[in-house]
């Protein structure tokens, strides 16, 4: 084994995965970051740097399955086995209502937020396993664990997947000393909210969750004690409803 503390970050263009990918190098871990945007991906990867950390740029689309498997091998290539995944990517749409949300955009959503995490974990676990435990953390949603009026249906029913994909993982995989959270944030201050059919404006922003907020959450799972496992956390801007 090359380095036991190799975290893969997914979503690590932007927001949440960004801030996580920075947390966590701060903190000994070498950092792989993938993303769709290569230059999104090079800058968090050059931050990285810039604070003393090891990066390696991986850009990919989770819903590609090949890209996905040749990113995962450039990543053990270079550092051996992944015993830390932060699975960050996300998508949702603007139409959102049964009445005007598009099928196919409902596939992609499925795909990134549900598939696309199943695809990261099965490449992860066989080099998790090896190397005896791994930490993994699904950022999820609030919208997985509470009804959310207005994230759309594609949006919640993906995220409320995770809540069992991440059990199941606990179930099948503790003996092996690999454990998962599902991380549930609120309403994040990010490039995420673009999304939104209106887009909230600077004074509902400043009462958000900020993704350093969910970055300190991430890292808390992290650096939690080898037999303690937090299947579930849960975390919001004080207000939210």
């Amino acid at each position: 084994m090359k380095d036991s503390r190799v975290l893969w970050v997914t979503g690590g263009g932007s927001g949440m995965g960004r801030a996580a990918a920075l947390s966590a190098a701060g903190s000994g871990w070498k950092v792989a970051i993938s993303g769709r945007r290569h230059d999104a991906v090079a800058a968090t990867a050059d931050d990285v740097r810039r604070r003393g950390g090891e990066a390696l740029e991986v850009p990919v689309d989770v819903r590609d399955a090949r890209a996905l498997r040749d990113a995962h091998e450039r990543i053990a290539a270079a550092w051996g086995p992944v015993t830390g995944l932060v699975v960050s990517a996300g998508l949702n749409a603007p139409r959102r209502s049964w009445s005007d949300q598009s099928i196919d955009e409902f596939a992609d959503i499925v795909d990134t937020n549900l598939t696309g995490v199943a695809r990261v974990v099965d490449l992860v676990l066989p080099g998790m396993r090896s190397a005896g435990g791994g930490d993994i953390v699904v950022i999820s949603s609030r919208s997985a664990w509470r009804f959310s009026p207005g994230a759309g249906a594609a949006y919640m029913s993906s995220k409320a997947a995770l809540g069992m994909l991440v059990a199941s993982l606990n179930d099948d995989e503790g003996p092996n000393g690999i454990k998962a959270c599902h991380l549930c944030p609120g309403d994040v201050d990010s490039d995420f909210l673009a999304l939104r059919p209106n887009v909230p404006g600077p004074e509902q922003r400043v009462m958000m969750l900020s993704p350093s907020d969910v970055a300190r959450s991430v890292q808390f799972v992290l650096d939690s004690p080898r037999h303690v496992r937090i299947d579930e956390l849960v975390i919001t801007p004080v207000g939210q409803r």
